[in-house]
């Protein structure tokens, strides 16, 4: 289908076009110096001491649990309204996700009170989503952490460019892990980056991420290296030259991007007080300079959801839901999640929908798309 406003779409230029051409024209593709000249670079945005790139924000998750020393036996702190991958990235060790309940409507991130109330003697970690580039209650959460000494790992897939008292989100924990997929502020297509300020754990990160190895292929290109041992069971998780190409462009641009989707959630915010009141917005006030990843409302009680995007793609808009509760899945069902009570989440899911929010969007599409859920409403 051809959409009139698609959820998200990318902006690619010649830049991103020359910037793989001169990788393909390098003859070197797999990991080496573009990757590492992105990882300087972002560590330096984020104000990280050290950036590892790795395939997908999912294995950034994965490794930050398995270098905190989650394993069989333990417990990871985590809320439900997210995607999979999050408590996907638990299970992976062998440990289980153990769910909180979010702070409500006016916020959908992890409740720092449900936190505190799910910790037991198994609690090894807490993984908090930055959910749409809003930021969780750092301090709070912090504060929880140090006095349960548990380990933070931040999923900052939504919130690359996202900051709370000055200071970039995905710094605050022992991890972050960025997300670069294709609907993501910044994109490589796939790809992600895990951020850390400890110079032992990154080290572990890179040789977790390629095999366990104490050095690379192009180590022994450039011939830093004749051979090398393994260390630690490691994994295939590296990033490669093109997809690193990408990613220092876009990284260039992530400013100005995050910037106007911020001026657009405002304009949503002012069309939609003035054309469908009825429809709430999340995250009014929040604290913080957010990346506006995702534009989520709350549909107003009793309306029929599907009915309601339905008509949003006849009039040729594109809209989505996220998320799904992951308590809900058959596969969590299955392990044992069937009795988790979380009752704000339960109550938001039913009525959360994500309108769309990328840069190239202009005023006069969100006027649109205001129009287009204003007459959706009405025809419920």
């Amino acid at each position: 289908m051809v959409w009139k406003i698609p959820l998200s779409d990318i902006d690619f230029t010649a830049e991103e076009s020359d910037a793989v051409l001169r990788v393909i024209e390098s003859g070197w593709l797999t990991m080496g110096a573009v990757t590492q000249q992105f990882e300087e670079e972002f560590a330096a945005y984020t104000g990280a001491r050290h950036a590892v790139a790795v395939t997908n924000a999912t294995a950034g998750l994965h490794l930050s649990c398995l270098t905190a020393g989650v394993g069989p036996g333990d417990e990871v702190i985590l809320p439900s309204l997210t995607f999979v991958a999050t408590a996907n990235a638990v299970r992976y060790t062998g440990a289980t996700p153990v769910f909180a309940d979010i702070e409500g409507e006016g916020s959908l991130n992890i409740s720092p009170a449900s936190i505190e109330a799910n910790i037991g003697e198994r609690t090894r970690a807490i993984m908090v989503v930055h959910y749409g580039g809003y930021a969780c209650d750092m301090p709070a959460i912090m504060e929880i952490a140090d006095r349960h000494d548990l380990v933070v790992i931040e999923d900052a897939a939504h919130a690359v460019g996202s900051s709370l008292e000055k200071r970039m989100l995905g710094t605050w924990g022992r991890t972050g892990c960025f997300s670069f997929f294709s609907n993501k502020n910044m994109t490589t297509g796939e790809g992600g980056m895990i951020v850390t300020d400890d110079d032992d754990l990154a080290g572990r990160l890179r040789r977790l991420r390629s095999h366990g190895m104490t050095s690379l292929t192009w180590d022994r290109h450039q011939g830093h290296a004749w051979s090398y041992d393994v260390v630690d069971l490691g994994y295939n998780y590296r990033l490669d030259e093109i997809r690193a190409a990408l990613g220092r462009v876009q990284l260039s641009k992530l400013d100005s991007y995050n910037s106007h989707r911020r001026e657009l959630t405002v304009l949503y915010r002012e069309w939609l007080q003035e054309l469908a009141p009825a429809i709430e917005i999340p995250f009014r006030d929040h604290p913080g300079i957010s990346a506006c990843h995702l534009l989520p409302v709350l549909l107003p009680p009793g309306v029929d959801r599907r009915k309601f995007m339905e008509s949003m793609k006849r009039q040729g808009i594109q809209t989505s839901i996220h998320y799904p509760p992951v308590h809900r899945f058959q596969a969590y069902r299955a392990n044992g999640q069937q009795t988790v009570s979380l009752p704000a989440t339960e109550a938001v899911a039913a009525r959360e929908l994500t309108l769309p929010l990328y840069p190239a969007m202009s005023a006069g599409d969100i006027e649109l798309v205001v129009r287009s859920a204003r007459d959706s409403l009405q025809g419920q």
